[in-house]
């Protein structure tokens, strides 16, 4: 390995460490608390591994997909469904950019793939990619945010989007699901400790 080798992958682990700092654009709306794209691709690659082994597929080629399906907006930055209609973020571009020159520039083939739902590990990683948001959507209605009934009713469409059948499951599931149950179904202070009764 070269020192420009070694030169090209820290600047790439720098850029990676940039993308916390990227607020995904749904904050425009009211400004709610949203994930950052940081957090985004985070729970993206669990969802993507739990329905990679509901539906099948290559757990490792989903997990490097699901960790690259959002990288180029590190450059391009988010769009939501609004601003995506006037704007051109030039993500071939972007991608590769980013990852030229790195010891990881396989991983454009994995967006590209991705990009082009070519393969049942990346319309696994997409339906992942959809159900995050609709995660997030639930939490935020739990947290008193009324985006769920108010701003999203459009958001049902999204199911007849999804390519798998385990990603339909979960998508009807997450509507009626709490997102504290993780936290109150859990050994806790009230079901198994000192205040159990």
């Amino acid at each position: 390995m070269t020192d420009n080798d070694i030169k090209r992958d820290l600047e790439l682990m720098y850029e990676l460490g940039c993308i916390r700092f990227i607020q995904r654009t749904w904050r425009q709306f009211l400004n709610a608390n949203y994930q950052n794209l940081a957090e985004h691709i985070f729970r993206t690659v669990w969802i993507a591994i739990i329905l990679g082994k509901r539906e099948g597929g290559d757990i490792g080629k989903i997990i490097k997909m699901a960790l690259v399906h959002d990288v180029e907006e590190s450059r391009t930055g988010d769009v939501n469904y609004l601003t995506r209609q006037f704007v051109n973020r030039m993500s071939d571009e972007s991608i590769e950019e980013v990852l030229k020159g790195t010891s990881l520039e396989e991983f454009k083939e994995l967006w590209k793939e991705f990009k082009d739902k070519s393969s049942i590990e990346a319309k696994i990683v997409k339906d992942a990619d959809l159900l995050d948001v609709d995660l997030e959507i639930q939490e935020q209605s739990y947290m008193g945010d009324n985006v769920k009934n108010k701003f999203h009713p459009q958001r049902p469409a999204i199911y007849d989007k999804l390519y798998t059948k385990s990603a339909k499951e979960f998508w009807k599931a997450i509507q009626d699901s709490n997102p504290h149950s993780w936290h109150l179904n859990a050994s806790n202070r009230f079901n198994v400790g000192d205040w159990k009764k």
